[in-house]
This record gives structure tokens, sequence and C-alpha cells, in this order.
């Protein structure tokens, strides 16, 4: 299993203000950073954006973690990419610095990975069409994100997540966790809706503000 990365491929929009903001942009499995750069454009001009390319090749696209099944991590790799993150996290967003998640898909499970495994880091994260790293590792206990924004949204006909993880997911946080949770149900499937979209920009200007 590969344990060594090179550094990030990052793609920036919004601030050049090395204090403003950061919002980290976290693509799905099989994607890249300049495909989930384009949310910036619907999202608050205030912070800054840096959409990450994940460092695992795969499917013509990149990965954040190797897996047992969609949705579905293995520990040891999970831990491995959140460290190889969090190294290069440090350097551009030191304390003091606010730093907001924003992950769709696999993207989804590895910002909620990095929330739970030390949420006294992250100013929020938003949890897209995805699940949550359960069995993987990181702490899932009653209150671990006592308090924590977080965004969460699922497609009602999503058909690519299990839907047992997805229900399991949007229980934790919304009663489990201790997360200040805002909560959206699409309609539709594996995909982001405008609707959430804008549900989103609003949610990250009143963290931004705050």
């Amino acid at each position: 299993m590969e344990t060594t990365f090179t550094d990030p491929v990052v793609a920036t929009a919004g601030s050049s203000d090395p204090a403003a903001p950061l919002v980290v942009l976290l693509h799905g499995r099989g994607s890249n950073e300049r495909e989930i750069l384009g949310l910036a454009d619907r999202l608050p001009s205030g912070p800054a954006y840096a959409a990450v390319r994940a460092p695992i090749a795969e499917g013509g696209g990149y990965a954040w973690f190797a897996n047992r099944g969609i949705g579905r991590p293995v520990a040891e790799s999970l831990a491995g990419t959140m460290s190889w993150f969090r190294t290069w996290l440090d350097t551009v967003a030191p304390d003091g610095r606010p730093v907001v998640l924003v992950g769709f898909s696999g993207g989804a499970a590895f910002a909620g990975g990095l929330l739970l495994a030390d949420p006294a880091r992250f100013a929020g994260a938003a949890i897209l069409y995805g699940t949550l790293p359960f069995d993987a590792g990181v702490p899932v206990a009653a209150g671990q994100l006592a308090g924590v924004p977080v965004f969460v949204a699922h497609g009602e006909q999503d058909r690519v997540i299990p839907p047992e993880l997805l229900a399991r997911t949007w229980q934790y946080l919304l009663a489990e966790s201790g997360a200040a949770a805002h909560s959206r149900r699409d309609p539709g499937g594996h995909g982001i809706t405008g609707q959430t979209l804008a549900e989103l920009e609003t949610w990250i200007r009143g963290l931004a503000a705050a």
C-alpha cells in the first residue's frame, strides 16, 4: 500500500490574503482539483479557496484513500493520506487561520475523517453526498463534534453511496455527534444541486463572518 506521496497539487481561487478564512475543496474519487474548484464561483467572495488533488492516482483521476468497498476506507490508507494532508495544511493555515472543509463524495469521507480526528482544528466542514469514514480508525463517539458547524447534504435517489452508510452518517451527524448541523435532503441523486450550493454559500458566509 502506498504510504509516501508527492507534494500536493493545489488550485486556488478567491482571496489572496494569507489571513483570510481558507475553504479547502476536496473532490470525489476519480476526479481532480480543477473540477471541484469551479464551486468557488458559486461561493462567497471573501474567503480563499484551495482545491487539493488527492494523492492516489485512480481511474484517470485521483482518490483520497484505498477502499474496501464504496465509502469504506482502508484504515491504514486513510491515516496515511490524512497525515500527508495535515502537513500541507499546517504550511498554509497556521494556528489562528480559520479552515473550512468542503468535501464531495469520496472527498466528503476524507473531510469527515479529518474533522473527526481533530475537530478543534476546523471552523466547520461540509459533507456533501457522501459518508463519514466509519470503521476506519477515526473516532465516532457520541459528542465527538460537539458544537462544530457541519453542513450535510444527501440525495434521496443516490445510487452511488450505499444507503446504509448514508443513513448512518445522517443519524450520527444530526443526533449523536453533537455537531451544530445544517442538513439538506435533495430529491435527486449523486450530484450537487443549485439549491444545495445556495444553502452552502449562505452557510460559509456565516462561518466567515463569525
